[in-house]
């Protein structure tokens, strides 16, 4: 081995927001559009722990923009930061929050009975990975404000009026673009986050102010109901089967609300959380509910639907056309990472299980009809699955998805490391021969499909075995499927989807992606899946050709030109030689990738489910109202 000197002073000491500064996806997953909007997230949760408890009822969103870059402010009527000296620091109160890591009143359950920024860093990971950050506190009679810059303050902390009786909390940031290769909030995040927040805080108006494009847009959310609307919301125009179900238990420590409903669907819509925080990965809250839910209807069933015996019932039985939101207030709560993802609190598992189960038990017992309903619907997925399962047996047997045999088409890299292999998902013959000209060999392989791929939101299991086209897919994944998934077993850590530009390959494309949302959700969690970005404008002057991806680079390239370039718009890859197509969407020194990322699931359950479900009325009413917001249509 090498003789390597290591010795104390190779040993770096980071404080504050140094540290914050160097690793910022430890503290908020990312620097790219989800960590950029997480900021926001923290502030405005620092708003919502002054709702909870009872100090605020009014939060005020601000967005503007300098520089490109987006700014934010978030009012709330709450209490305000306090502002008093800390003695052992000699320095006020506000500035230790937003300097020092671990800082907060939100540890010792005084101030805050239940909170969401439980951590005591997200205002000062916010100040850390701002460019500047302002604070200013109404309180005591006195309107105070303080400035900040990178984790550090930069000015004192001064009286600039009177408060005039009004208290509350004001923090405008500008993220630091050192830090971050994104420069805008997500509005489409960011208005759920609000709704949800809206719906999980009955009473509370959040108004939001975007005036970063004029003339600017001005919406204020507001529930009176809360869960009842909440579960409309999600649930959106699935016909239900059953009336919804509300349970509430109170512990004195920690508070369950749940609400929950059978739809005429075919899949779980599952939102839960931990003191208003999103939980997307779940938790022991939701194993707690899932483990009562099973065991209520299971034990239901034995003792009042004995002719349906012979089929045992499983998890993913009694789930199916299930949507429901589970909500839990808890005194310090142990989430997985600072981004809160996911609940690791094992009690809440017991308190959830023990509280649902006897809850719907009494409920079942009590509506014979709705109980008789919820069986109808279980039975009937399980029988579903009993005939699916049977049809992927048949399918084993001839050999459709196991076996070392690569499927023909496909044009395969002599490379055999996953981390080092993509294929490319191409559409049409022409574009899949330009292709295989233009990969490189070595790792880039090449999988042509043929028309349109079969639309599994709206298929039978039975169908989706049979269709050739995705046994072609699953089989050079060599994932395997549904039972046999495995995702570590992927031949390709790089699955790219290259469509054409046009109508038709934006529907092959959703396709594509309902099927892999659908039935290998794994792949895109673990970030295999990526859309090529194949260019829209060639722009040839004289002998110099440059590439437009977007109506916004055409635009500038062409001012360059001062207008005197000729224009020509792809409308396939096939109009492509194997040289442009290596140049501009294959190589990956220049080539650009959308990682595909279910940042938000409901979200996404919700697109998929209209756009590629079976309520042709409901898809029909959703384009109708979102049709003015079409850019360009292939004509």
């Amino acid at each position: 081995m090498p003789d390597v000197d290591y010795s104390a002073k190779d040993i770096m000491v980071l404080s504050g927001p140094q540290g914050v500064r160097k690793r910022p996806a430890m503290y908020i997953g990312s620097t790219s559009t989800q960590g950029f909007l997480h900021l926001l997230y923290e502030v405005l949760d620092n708003a919502i722990d002054e709702a909870i408890a009872g100090y605020a009822d009014a939060i005020t969103l601000r967005l503007t923009r300098e520089d490109g870059v987006d700014i934010a402010e978030v009012s709330d009527n709450g209490r305000g930061i306090p502002v008093d000296n800390i003695s052992k620091v000699n320095k006020p109160a506000l500035e230790v929050i937003m300097t020092s890591l671990h800082s907060g009143a939100k540890f010792e359950n005084k101030a805050y009975k239940v909170s969401g920024g439980l951590h005591g860093v997200g205002l000062t990971v916010v100040n850390s990975l701002s460019e500047y950050l302002e604070a200013t506190i109404s309180r005591n009679g006195k309107v105070y404000r303080q400035k900040f810059s990178r984790g550090l303050a930069v000015s004192e902390l001064e009286i600039i009026g009177d408060s005039e009786g009004k208290t509350g909390t004001t923090i405008k940031f500008k993220p630091d673009v050192e830090i971050f290769s994104a420069k805008n909030f997500d509005t489409i995040q960011l208005v759920e986050r609000i709704k949800d927040l809206t719906f999980l805080n009955p009473g509370i108006r959040i108004k939001l102010m975007d005036e970063r494009e004029p003339p600017g847009m001005e919406t204020e959310f507001y529930s009176k109901e809360g869960l009842p609307e909440f579960l409309e919301h999600i649930r959106e125009k699935k016909e239900p089967i059953t009336k919804p179900i509300l349970i509430k238990k109170d512990s004195g420590e920690t508070r369950l609300e749940l609400i929950m409903q059978y739809a005429n669907s075919y899949s779980e819509e599952l939102l839960s959380f931990v003191n208003k925080i999103k939980t997307a990965a779940g938790g022991s809250h939701v194993t707690g509910f899932h483990a009562a839910l099973t065991r209520a209807i299971v034990s239901y069933s034995q003792k009042n639907s004995k002719k349906r015996s012979s089929i045992e019932l499983e998890g993913d039985d009694i789930r199916e056309g299930l949507v429901a939101i589970i909500s839990i207030l808890m005194q310090n709560p142990e989430f997985e990472g600072q981004t809160k993802e996911k609940l690791g609190n094992s009690s809440i598992k017991t308190f959830v299980e023990n509280s649902v189960y006897s809850e719907l038990s009494r409920y079942l017992e009590e509506n014979p009809g709705e109980a008789s309903k919820i069986l109808d619907k279980v039975y009937n997925a399980a029988e579903a699955r009993e005939s699916a399962r049977r049809a992927r047996e048949l399918a084993r047997k001839k050999g459709m998805f196991e076996g070392a045999v690569l499927p023909g088409k496909l044009a395969d890299c002599t490379e055999t490391d996953p981390e080092k292999c993509e294929i490319f998902i191409v559409e049409g013959q022409s574009a899949a021969g330009s292709s295989k000209e233009a990969r490189d060999r070595f790792y880039q392989a090449i999988l042509p499909l043929r028309g349109k791929v079969l639309n599994v939101e709206k298929a039978s299991e039975e169908k989706i075995f049979a269709n050739s086209e995705l046994h072609t897919m699953v089989t050079a994944f060599g994932t395997g499927i549904k039972e046999t998934f495995n995702a570590d077993s992927v031949r390709y850590k790089k699955i790219i989807l290259l469509t054409d530009a046009d109508v038709d390959g934006s529907h092959i494309r959703v396709l594509l992606l309902t099927f892999l949302y659908r039935y290998m959700k794994p792949l895109i969690d673990k970030g295999f899946v990526y859309i090529a970005q194949p260019p829209l404008y060639k722009i040839i002057r004289g002998r110099e050709i440059k590439y437009a991806y977007n109506d916004q680079e055409l635009n500038s390239i062409m001012k360059i030109y001062e207008g005197k370039g000729t224009v020509q718009r792809y409308k396939g890859l096939g109009e492509m030689n194997p040289q442009q197509l290596w140049e501009t969407t294959m190589d990956p020194k220049v080539r650009m990738l959308k990682k595909v990322t279910v940042g938000d699931a409901e979200l996404a359950n919700t697109m998929f489910s209209i756009l590629m479900g079976i309520d042709v009325e409901q898809r029909r009413k959703f384009l109708q109202e979102h049709s003015s917001e079409v850019k360009f249509l292939d004509v």
